[in-house]
């Protein structure tokens, strides 16, 4: 016999519903996962894609580089190193955040750029600890969570079993600039392998990290920012 439409329907939706009861009883569990986790991270390193796509458009910008995140005390540090694509210098940009500063130097044009968090320090070391190192009480206190299951993603041609959360913030002034942020993340280490942030213009970044590495020593000479006496610099 035929199943008819409506009851077709009928099952989905039931389905569905049964589905969402399950991830909703999963959350407090990857939430106390992450908080096990976020106490004994330390560091991490990796390689990253950064995908940029513009919709207006119709574009997709590509960055490819290395970084690292190095908890001290309360505090989270970051550097990072973009590759040169024309290979014309040994990277395009290098990115460092330290003690509420975030640092952006262009060694093509030997600029650097410094933006002071300020009264944002919190709004910023949240992004940076979105993913790596931050806990999932934190995680809650700033965003709605919705728990939208497992996934299974590749690292180092390994299956990492992974949980998808789609957040919202609960910050207007952060909710304005990205309508919700979906990322895949391994609750047991504390680390993002995916994050993509989507905006209100409907552009969106995709982040893809790989080759992590966890709680090891990290050689912060990599990620130096190396100036000269006609180095410009930019406070904003």
């Amino acid at each position: 016999m035929k199943m008819s439409f409506v009851v077709r329907v009928a099952v989905a939706m039931a389905v569905s519903m049964t589905a969402q009861v399950v991830m909703a009883q999963q959350k407090p569990a990857v939430i106390a996962k992450l908080d096990e986790a976020s106490a004994k991270f330390h560091t991490a390193q990796a390689d990253f894609k950064w995908d940029y796509y513009q919709k207006i458009v119709h574009d997709t910008t590509t960055d490819t580089g290395s970084i690292y995140f190095q908890r001290k005390g309360s505090a989270m540090d970051m550097g990072a190193v973009m590759n040169d694509p024309t290979g014309k210098t040994k990277a395009s940009k290098v990115l460092e955040y330290k003690d509420g500063t975030l640092k952006i130097f262009t060694p093509g044009t030997d600029q650097i750029d410094v933006v002071k968090a300020g009264a944002n320090q919190a709004e910023y070391e949240g992004f940076l600890t979105l993913g790596f190192g931050g806990s999932g009480t934190d995680l809650m206190k700033s965003w709605i969570i919705t728990d939208l299951g497992p996934a299974t993603l590749s690292d180092d041609g390994k299956g990492v079993l992974t949980e998808q959360l789609d957040l919202i913030a609960k910050d207007p002034a952060t909710k304005s600039k990205f309508t919700h942020v979906t990322i895949w993340v391994d609750p047991t280490r504390a680390v993002s392998l995916k994050q993509i942030f989507f905006t209100p213009a409907g552009d969106y970044r995709t982040a893809i990290y790989s080759h992590i590495k966890m709680n090891g020593s990290v050689d912060t000479a990599k990620y130096a920012i190396k100036t000269d006496k006609k180095t410009q610099v930019f406070n904003h």
